[in-house]
């Protein structure tokens, strides 16, 4: 059973009740979990997807089943023309946002022997410099107080071998986080970040190797892999009220992975 086929666990919480939430990258995965765990609390959720449509459309049926409301909307965010009609379109039909979840990411492994130009320009273009431009986009039409999480990984900070290229995307992220809420402190609007570890997404669960998967259970002190809802969670927190006095920060939820 895939992620976006799953009913999230119901909170009981409306924290969001009122509010309107774009999560990029929103139609699988991390994001699709995010996008679903912030409708339960009764957030408006626009669902970027760049290519899979069908996929957006089914985490969008499955709000919509919920009782909440969501739209998908197409853009690739590394491109600053498609980042800007993403925004207007998303304005235009829903109003102004108070939520960013900058979830849109890519993952290449290469040893450093092998880096070409080609790699790290794809995981530039859209693991920092699509952050950065759908951000500069939303902040034009953007709720003062409202909230930007950006979703980073544990690779930020660990030595994982023929990862050094989307490490150093992510560290970035980490980077602009700090540095973003310290501009943004002024219009009350708080900036963080999320560093999952090992995380059980669709991709991850058909290209992990069993035994691959066993050495990190090992090195978990919560003695498992995280789920995307894990990270929803998180998200969730930091998205409400209840996080209002969080900033600059990210904050890794990873059940505690030594690595």
């Amino acid at each position: 059973m895939t992620l976006t086929q799953q009913q999230p666990k119901t909170t009981g919480a409306k924290r969001l009740a009122g509010k309107i939430a774009l999560v990029t990258g929103g139609s699988r995965g991390i994001g699709a979990a995010i996008a679903l765990r912030l409708a339960e609390e009764g957030a408006t959720v626009a669902v970027n997807y760049n290519n899979n449509k069908a996929a957006a459309d089914k985490v969008v049926q499955q709000i919509n089943d919920l009782g909440s409301k969501a739209v998908a909307f197409q853009g690739n965010v590394s491109s600053a023309q498609d980042s800007k009609n993403l925004i207007a379109e998303i304005s235009k039909a829903l109003g102004k946002i108070d939520i960013l979840v900058n979830n849109a990411g890519v993952y290449e492994e290469l040893p450093i022997a092998d880096v070409t130009e080609q790699h790290i320009d794809h995981l530039l273009d859209v693991n920092v410099k699509g952050v950065i431009l759908t951000t500069v986009e939303a902040l034009k039409n953007f709720a003062d107080g409202g909230r930007i999480i950006n979703i980073s990984s544990g690779a930020a900070r660990m030595t994982l071998a023929n990862s050094s290229v989307y490490s150093s995307t992510k560290a970035a992220l980490d980077t602009l986080t700090r540095v973003w809420a310290q501009e943004l402190g002024e219009r009350k609007i708080t900036v963080n970040g999320v560093a999952p570890g090992t995380t059980l997404t669709d991709m991850l669960s058909a290209g992990l190797p069993e035994e691959v998967k066993q050495v990190f259970i090992k090195k978990t002190a919560l003695g498992r892999l995280g789920d995307p809802e894990d990270i929803a969670a998180v998200v969730a927190f930091l998205a409400s009220d209840d996080g209002r006095w969080v900033t600059g920060h990210t904050i890794a939820a990873d059940g505690g992975i030594n690595v």
